[in-house]
Protein backbone atom coordinates (compact mmCIF):
# COMPACT_ATOMS: atom_id res chain seq x y z
CA UNK A 1 0.00 0.00 0.00
CA UNK A 2 1.14 3.78 0.22
CA UNK A 3 3.71 4.73 2.42
CA UNK A 4 3.14 7.69 4.68
CA UNK A 5 3.75 11.19 2.59
CA UNK A 6 7.72 11.94 2.89
CA UNK A 7 8.15 15.96 3.04
CA UNK A 8 11.18 16.78 1.00
CA UNK A 9 12.19 20.16 -1.06
CA UNK A 10 13.75 20.51 -4.65
CA UNK A 11 16.02 23.83 -5.61
CA UNK A 12 14.11 25.80 -8.35
CA UNK A 13 14.54 29.71 -9.14
CA UNK A 14 16.73 30.02 -6.20
CA UNK A 15 14.62 28.33 -4.01
CA UNK A 16 14.26 25.18 -1.84
CA UNK A 17 10.32 24.38 -2.95
CA UNK A 18 8.29 22.03 -0.74
CA UNK A 19 6.77 18.65 -2.04
CA UNK A 20 5.64 15.60 -0.43
CA UNK A 21 6.35 12.33 -1.86
CA UNK A 22 3.86 9.15 -1.73
CA UNK A 23 5.42 5.83 -2.61
CA UNK A 24 3.42 2.41 -3.03
CA UNK A 25 4.76 -0.93 -1.78
CA UNK A 26 3.67 -2.70 -4.83
CA UNK A 27 1.88 -1.06 -7.86
CA UNK A 28 -1.99 0.38 -7.67
CA UNK A 29 -4.80 0.75 -9.18
CA UNK A 30 -5.54 4.48 -9.65
CA UNK A 31 -8.00 7.49 -11.02
CA UNK A 32 -6.92 10.86 -10.89
CA UNK A 33 -7.17 13.85 -12.17
CA UNK A 34 -4.00 15.22 -12.06
CA UNK A 35 -2.03 16.95 -14.30
CA UNK A 36 0.70 14.14 -14.63
CA UNK A 37 -0.86 10.34 -14.54
CA UNK A 38 -4.56 11.53 -14.97
CA UNK A 39 -7.22 9.28 -15.93
CA UNK A 40 -7.75 5.20 -14.89
CA UNK A 41 -4.21 2.64 -14.44
CA UNK A 42 -1.67 1.06 -12.17
CA UNK A 43 0.47 3.70 -10.98
CA UNK A 44 3.92 3.39 -8.16
CA UNK A 45 3.74 6.69 -6.42
CA UNK A 46 2.47 9.95 -6.23
CA UNK A 47 4.12 13.11 -5.95
CA UNK A 48 2.22 16.70 -4.26
CA UNK A 49 4.16 19.66 -5.07
CA UNK A 50 4.35 23.88 -4.44
CA UNK A 51 5.06 26.18 -6.75
CA UNK A 52 4.87 29.31 -6.28
CA UNK A 53 2.17 31.55 -7.16
CA UNK A 54 3.88 33.40 -10.66
CA UNK A 55 3.95 29.71 -11.59
CA UNK A 56 4.14 30.32 -15.56
CA UNK A 57 4.99 27.02 -16.95
CA UNK A 58 2.77 25.32 -19.64
CA UNK A 59 3.61 22.16 -19.25
CA UNK A 60 2.91 20.70 -15.68
CA UNK A 61 3.00 16.94 -16.67
CA UNK A 62 6.57 17.68 -18.53
CA UNK A 63 7.80 20.02 -15.23
CA UNK A 64 5.88 16.94 -12.99
CA UNK A 65 7.69 14.02 -14.73
CA UNK A 66 10.66 16.18 -14.34
CA UNK A 67 9.82 16.56 -10.43
CA UNK A 68 10.01 12.54 -10.19
CA UNK A 69 13.17 11.79 -12.15
CA UNK A 70 14.95 14.15 -9.69
CA UNK A 71 13.47 11.81 -6.84
CA UNK A 72 14.37 8.74 -8.55
CA UNK A 73 10.60 7.21 -8.72
CA UNK A 74 10.33 4.09 -11.42
CA UNK A 75 7.63 3.31 -13.44
CA UNK A 76 4.04 5.78 -13.71
CA UNK A 77 2.83 7.49 -11.24
CA UNK A 78 0.83 10.66 -10.03
CA UNK A 79 2.14 14.56 -10.14
CA UNK A 80 0.01 17.20 -8.27
CA UNK A 81 0.90 20.99 -8.48
CA UNK A 82 -0.67 23.72 -5.64
CA UNK A 83 0.29 26.98 -4.53
CA UNK A 84 -0.25 25.71 -1.14
CA UNK A 85 2.73 24.68 1.33
CA UNK A 86 2.47 21.35 1.16
CA UNK A 87 3.69 20.70 4.45
CA UNK A 88 0.31 21.89 5.93
CA UNK A 89 -1.03 18.68 4.75
CA UNK A 90 -4.04 17.00 6.34
CA UNK A 91 -4.23 13.34 6.93
CA UNK A 92 -7.26 11.80 8.35
CA UNK A 93 -8.68 7.89 8.09
CA UNK A 94 -11.72 6.17 8.34
CA UNK A 95 -12.67 2.29 8.25
CA UNK A 96 -9.21 2.06 6.85
CA UNK A 97 -9.49 4.43 4.27
CA UNK A 98 -6.86 7.17 4.12
CA UNK A 99 -7.08 10.47 2.96
CA UNK A 100 -4.65 13.18 2.63
CA UNK A 101 -5.95 16.59 1.47
CA UNK A 102 -3.22 20.13 1.36
CA UNK A 103 -6.19 22.73 1.17
CA UNK A 104 -6.36 26.36 -0.41
CA UNK A 105 -9.43 28.37 -1.14
CA UNK A 106 -8.07 31.54 -2.44
CA UNK A 107 -10.00 30.76 -5.67
CA UNK A 108 -13.67 29.93 -4.52
CA UNK A 109 -16.05 28.96 -7.31
CA UNK A 110 -19.18 27.41 -7.91
CA UNK A 111 -19.28 24.86 -10.82
CA UNK A 112 -22.22 26.05 -12.36
CA UNK A 113 -21.79 29.61 -12.34
CA UNK A 114 -22.36 31.87 -15.00
CA UNK A 115 -19.92 32.66 -17.39
CA UNK A 116 -18.38 35.57 -16.11
CA UNK A 117 -18.25 37.68 -19.44
CA UNK A 118 -21.82 37.66 -18.98
CA UNK A 119 -23.03 37.26 -15.12
CA UNK A 120 -24.67 39.27 -13.18
CA UNK A 121 -22.27 41.03 -10.58
CA UNK A 122 -22.49 38.44 -7.33
CA UNK A 123 -24.15 39.97 -3.44
CA UNK A 124 -21.45 41.38 -1.39
CA UNK A 125 -21.11 38.84 1.05
CA UNK A 126 -20.50 36.01 -1.76
CA UNK A 127 -18.01 38.22 -3.31
CA UNK A 128 -15.87 38.56 -0.05
CA UNK A 129 -16.83 34.90 1.20
CA UNK A 130 -12.71 34.00 1.10
CA UNK A 131 -10.42 35.11 3.12
CA UNK A 132 -8.00 37.40 1.01
CA UNK A 133 -4.75 35.09 1.98
CA UNK A 134 -6.36 32.06 0.65
CA UNK A 135 -4.67 30.19 -2.18
CA UNK A 136 -6.11 28.36 -4.82
CA UNK A 137 -6.21 24.33 -5.21
CA UNK A 138 -7.72 21.46 -2.95
CA UNK A 139 -5.48 18.29 -3.91
CA UNK A 140 -6.91 15.07 -2.50
CA UNK A 141 -5.39 11.84 -2.22
CA UNK A 142 -6.99 8.87 -1.08
CA UNK A 143 -6.09 5.17 -0.39
CA UNK A 144 -9.34 2.43 -0.11
CA UNK A 145 -7.46 -0.86 1.34
CA UNK A 146 -10.60 -3.15 -0.92
CA UNK A 147 -9.77 -3.72 -5.47
CA UNK A 148 -12.85 -1.13 -6.69
CA UNK A 149 -13.66 -1.56 -10.05
CA UNK A 150 -13.54 0.81 -12.88
CA UNK A 151 -17.25 2.62 -12.42
CA UNK A 152 -16.27 1.89 -8.76
CA UNK A 153 -13.38 4.27 -8.99
CA UNK A 154 -15.02 6.70 -10.66
CA UNK A 155 -17.78 6.99 -8.28
CA UNK A 156 -14.94 7.04 -5.57
CA UNK A 157 -13.87 10.65 -6.94
CA UNK A 158 -17.82 11.80 -7.46
CA UNK A 159 -18.18 11.32 -3.99
CA UNK A 160 -14.69 12.98 -2.47
CA UNK A 161 -15.45 15.74 -4.77
CA UNK A 162 -19.04 15.66 -2.57
CA UNK A 163 -17.57 15.75 0.81
CA UNK A 164 -15.20 18.39 -0.26
CA UNK A 165 -18.10 20.69 -1.15
CA UNK A 166 -19.84 19.91 1.79
CA UNK A 167 -16.90 20.63 4.04
CA UNK A 168 -16.81 23.88 1.80
CA UNK A 169 -19.78 24.80 2.04
CA UNK A 170 -19.65 24.58 6.13
CA UNK A 171 -16.53 26.74 5.84
CA UNK A 172 -19.12 28.97 4.97
CA UNK A 173 -17.61 29.97 1.68
CA UNK A 174 -20.12 30.01 -1.72
CA UNK A 175 -18.69 27.50 -3.82
CA UNK A 176 -17.87 23.81 -4.57
CA UNK A 177 -14.28 24.02 -4.61
CA UNK A 178 -11.14 25.84 -6.90
CA UNK A 179 -11.09 26.07 -10.85
CA UNK A 180 -7.29 23.13 -10.47
CA UNK A 181 -8.67 20.76 -7.67
CA UNK A 182 -7.99 17.59 -8.72
CA UNK A 183 -8.78 14.05 -6.82
CA UNK A 184 -6.84 11.08 -6.90
CA UNK A 185 -8.19 7.55 -5.37
CA UNK A 186 -5.87 4.54 -5.18
CA UNK A 187 -6.10 0.98 -4.74
CA UNK A 188 -5.61 -2.57 -4.75
CA UNK A 189 -4.70 -4.18 -8.78
CA UNK A 190 -6.45 -7.59 -7.60
CA UNK A 191 -8.72 -9.19 -5.71
CA UNK A 192 -12.50 -9.10 -6.27
CA UNK A 193 -13.67 -5.22 -6.86
CA UNK A 194 -16.00 -3.84 -4.96
CA UNK A 195 -18.76 -2.33 -7.64
CA UNK A 196 -20.32 0.63 -5.99
CA UNK A 197 -18.28 3.71 -4.42
CA UNK A 198 -21.07 5.98 -3.63
CA UNK A 199 -21.19 7.93 -0.45
CA UNK A 200 -23.58 5.20 1.27
CA UNK A 201 -21.56 2.25 -0.55
CA UNK A 202 -19.27 0.27 1.67
CA UNK A 203 -15.92 2.14 0.52
CA UNK A 204 -17.56 5.33 -0.14
CA UNK A 205 -18.94 6.15 3.18
CA UNK A 206 -15.88 6.07 5.22
CA UNK A 207 -14.25 7.71 2.31
CA UNK A 208 -16.12 10.83 2.41
CA UNK A 209 -16.53 11.49 6.07
CA UNK A 210 -12.65 11.11 5.72
CA UNK A 211 -12.37 13.65 2.91
CA UNK A 212 -14.84 15.77 4.84
CA UNK A 213 -12.65 15.76 8.06
CA UNK A 214 -9.68 16.90 6.18
CA UNK A 215 -10.95 19.64 3.90
CA UNK A 216 -12.87 20.92 6.85
CA UNK A 217 -9.28 21.39 8.76
CA UNK A 218 -7.43 22.03 6.35
CA UNK A 219 -9.76 25.12 5.30
CA UNK A 220 -10.39 26.14 8.93
CA UNK A 221 -7.74 28.36 8.96
CA UNK A 222 -6.29 31.54 6.61
CA UNK A 223 -3.23 29.55 4.50
CA UNK A 224 -0.73 31.99 3.39
CA UNK A 225 0.35 30.89 -0.31
CA UNK A 226 4.29 29.36 0.13
CA UNK A 227 5.58 31.80 -1.99
CA UNK A 228 4.53 35.10 0.80
CA UNK A 229 5.89 32.71 3.45
CA UNK A 230 9.26 32.84 2.05
CA UNK A 231 9.57 36.05 0.78
CA UNK A 232 7.83 37.62 3.90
Amino acid sequence: MLTEPTLTSRHEDGRDVPLLVWRADRPLLTVSSAPLGGGIGVRHWVVNATVPMSYHRDDPADHLAELADQLGLDGPGVGLLTGVDVAEVVARADSGVRVWATVGLGTPVQAAAPDPAVATPAPAPARCAAPAHRVGTVNIVVEVPARLGDAALVNAVATATEAKAQAIRELGLVATGTPTDAVTVLCPADGEPSAYGGPRSAWGAPLARAVHAAVLVGGAGTVVPWSERRTA
